[in-house]
């Protein structure tokens, strides 16, 4: 197993439009070696410019690190990465830590942390929120999930990637916290959505007039002030930012965490609708801001 001086030597894979940010400033404030994977070389070749190493493989990769760090798509993604035939599992050994930062099940998280300690390797779920220039501000909010023996040997380098590092329990509470941020930011969006909708449908006030005098009263949040005043109003929702086909996975996450215990989110489904009807419409790599437009065509389903 690779190492620095007795050091550990820092594995990475998915470089994404937040997460190649992430690895960089791994590997710019941790003061360890990176070595990266990512099926693009695009990501990895800017990222060398911070001497972040690019790995052949995954075999590669798990082979010269200690401490690897996930951050890919969602299930499908992690589940190809770590338990395909040529995946982590099958390639890492005994005191090696595998840390998962994408936004999956619950479930899966349980899964996989048991496979991994079978193999003696420790896990922790670490999803990540904010935005993409706070991943490339490295103040990302972290929720994690895990021993309290693996968070405390992974907090300091999830400081080198955010500001606000959160143990928040067992393997899978990371996890769902951020499937419950998640599935509350995507309803207030929804519900801000509908109110500008009202506002422009009605003529009885501007939009703007309407969302800054909401920022002086009790409707006032970070989702208003971001969301709403930075995306909606300017009617701007682009391409390279979260999109709606991610927070519909996110949606279907938290909606699968609360059918499995008994609970039904009437406000999630109704969200979820409208987050559907936006991605038939093709806007699924647009910025999840831009369900505004599913629910414009609810008013004007002809225009």
């Amino acid at each position: 197993m690779s190492s620095n001086d007795g050091n550990p030597t820092l594995g990475f894979v998915g470089l994404g439009v937040m997460r190649e940010p992430m690895c960089r400033n791994l590997a710019k404030k941790s003061g360890l070696p990176v070595v990266a994977f990512d099926l693009r070389s695009e990501p990895l070749q800017r990222a060398a410019e911070d001497g972040v190493e690019s790995a052949a493989s995954l075999a590669d990769l798990a082979a010269r690190t200690n401490i690897i760090f996930l951050s890919l798509p969602g299930e499908p993604q992690v589940r190809a990465v770590v338990q395909g035939p040529e995946g982590l599992l099958a390639q890492m050994r005994a005191g090696q830590t595998l840390v998962d930062t994408s936004t999956c099940p619950v479930a899966l998280a349980r899964e996989i942390a048991a496979e991994c300690a079978a193999k003696g390797v420790d896990y922790a779920d670490a999803p990540v929120a904010r935005t993409a220039q706070a991943a490339r501000d490295g103040t990302l909010s972290i929720m994690v999930g895990g021993t309290a023996e693996v968070f405390g040997e992974i907090e300091p380098l999830l400081y080198c990637m955010g500001e606000a590092i959160t143990h928040c329990g067992p393997v899978g509470a990371g996890e769902a916290v951020k499937l419950m941020n998640n599935m509350v930011v995507v309803q207030t969006v929804h519900a801000i959505a509908e109110a500008l909708t009202v506002a422009q449908a009605s003529g009885a006030v501007d939009g703007h007039v309407l969302f800054e005098t909401m920022t002086k009263s009790s409707g006032d949040s970070f989702v208003l002030r971001n969301h709403g005043m930075k995306s909606m109003l300017p009617d701007t929702h682009p391409t390279k930012s979260f999109p709606i086909d991610y927070i519909l996975k996110d949606l279907d996450y938290a909606i699968q965490l609360a059918e499995e215990n008994g609970v039904k989110m009437e406000g999630a489904y109704a969200t979820r609708a409208v987050v559907q009807r936006a991605a038939e419409m093709g806007f699924g790599d647009r910025y999840y801001t831009v369900l505004i437009k599913a629910i414009e065509c609810a008013l004007n389903p002809k225009g």
